[in-house]
């Protein structure tokens, strides 16, 4: 494991999905500012999580025909310019252009960054969770970031959400030149390109059958994501009464429960089988979810949300390394499929039901989710495992790998 690539990828993580968190943190400023409605605003989910995931698979199998390293600075750069510049814009199809153009950076950056990231942490499911939980706390973050700029300045001070993307594009400019000197190599990609043809060969074969059933589990799993994401501080708000404060609270807790649940699934998963934290994930999200649909008061909002938050990210490691050792030659079309289109059907959901909360109230949005999320729950506890030998990465010079050795 080289923990000091895979720590600096987290941190590129935490920045790029900081951004994507922000969408959804600046939703309840959107309605009491510019009077949006439910269906307004989710129409603007949609165009950050469901039309930009439809763009990773693309991402993807460009990032496996031959590395791009450099989309993922000018993947949370992008997202950045979006998300600042849809603080900016006061019309709505402006906005929702400008969000679009964040939720592409987002897309841009997630499969190299996790190729890389899995080539740097090996077959281990607690490097991959660390990677992820540094989007994790990113998401974590953005409600109380966008709370401080946004409640403090107005939408005047949009631009200063850009800053963290702007330290980390400086980082990673200075990365390459530092780690040379001291004589570190970056990490090999799993498959990529002529190699594909050769891993094939050695009994490496693509498992298509079971991927496909694994993305129909996550897009069950990215249904009641988004939407929770979307809905759970309007639900603070409008239905129990509580502040825009309160509201991003609740929004934070479920963030940065869902880092915790991320960490405990890769030390789960490296102890017991990923397998264990697949199925723990969705069996535990179940119950939390109707805390969080027939919750009486505030406190109880919040402790659902922190289980649930905790239990949907419990598998979330041991899926993205699932699909890549499903689709060993296409790490980065796995990646793209798993974070990106399975990812889309929550985007695309995200209209009908802000529809069914204007007409119905966001309890009615919540109980329809419960409903959604019990087939993906059984789903789960059917997968089956698979587990593959990464490749070797390619060794650096003697003298190199001794000054390496060295300098770690």
């Amino acid at each position: 494991m080289r923990k000091g690539q895979l720590g600096f990828l987290a941190g590129t993580h935490l920045v790029n999905d900081l951004y994507q968190g922000a969408i959804p943190a600046m939703l309840p400023f959107l309605m009491s500012q510019r009077h949006y409605s439910y269906a307004a605003v989710s129409g603007l989910a949609f165009a950050a999580s469901g039309l930009s995931s439809l763009l990773q698979p693309v991402f993807g199998a460009l990032s496996d025909r031959r590395p791009l390293p450099w989309l993922v600075p000018t993947g949370f750069g992008t997202a950045a310019l979006g998300v600042a510049a849809a603080g900016l814009s006061g019309n709505y199809l402006v906005t929702w252009l400008c969000v679009a153009l964040a939720g592409i950076g987002i897309a841009a950056y997630h499969p190299p960054a996790t190729s890389q990231a899995r080539a740097a942490g090996g077959s281990s499911q607690k490097a991959m969770s660390v990677f992820s939980v540094g989007g994790t706390i990113g998401g974590a973050l953005a409600p109380t970031l966008v709370t401080l700029v946004i409640g403090g300045a107005g939408f005047g001070g949009s631009p200063l959400l850009a800053v963290p993307a702007l330290v980390m594009v400086i980082l990673w400019a200075l990365k390459g030149p530092w780690m040379r000197a001291r004589g570190h190599t970056a990490a090999t990609a799993l498959v990529t390109g002529a190699s594909a043809k050769a891993a094939s060969n050695t009994g490496r074969s693509d498992d298509w059958r079971s991927f496909a059933r694994l993305v129909a589990v996550i897009i069950g799993w990215s249904i009641p994501y988004v939407t929770v994401t979307s809905m759970v501080s309007l639900h603070a708000q409008r239905d129990l009464g509580e502040s825009a404060a309160a509201g991003a609270a609740v929004l934070s807790t479920y963030t940065a429960a869902g880092a915790v649940g991320t960490l405990l699934g890769g030390w789960l998963g490296d102890r017991r089988g990923r397998m264990t934290s697949v199925r723990v994930g969705y069996l535990v999200a179940l119950p939390a979810l109707v805390g969080i649909a027939w919750a009486p008061a505030f406190p109880v909002l919040v402790l659902s949300a922190a289980v649930f938050g905790v239990a949907m990210f419990l598998p979330f490691a041991a899926q993205v390394t699932l699909g890549q050792d499903y689709l060993p030659n296409r790490p980065g079309t796995a990646s793209g499929l798993t974070l990106g289109l399975a990812m889309a059907a929550g985007g695309l959901c995200s209209p009908a039901f802000g529809w069914l909360a204007d007409t119905s109230g966001l309890p009615a949005v919540f109980c329809a989710l419960l409903a959604a999320f019990v087939l993906p729950a059984v789903m789960a506890t059917r997968l089956p495992d698979r587990t593959l030998t990464a490749p070797a990465p390619q060794s650096p010079p003697l003298a190199e790998s001794a000054h390496t050795e060295q300098s770690r």
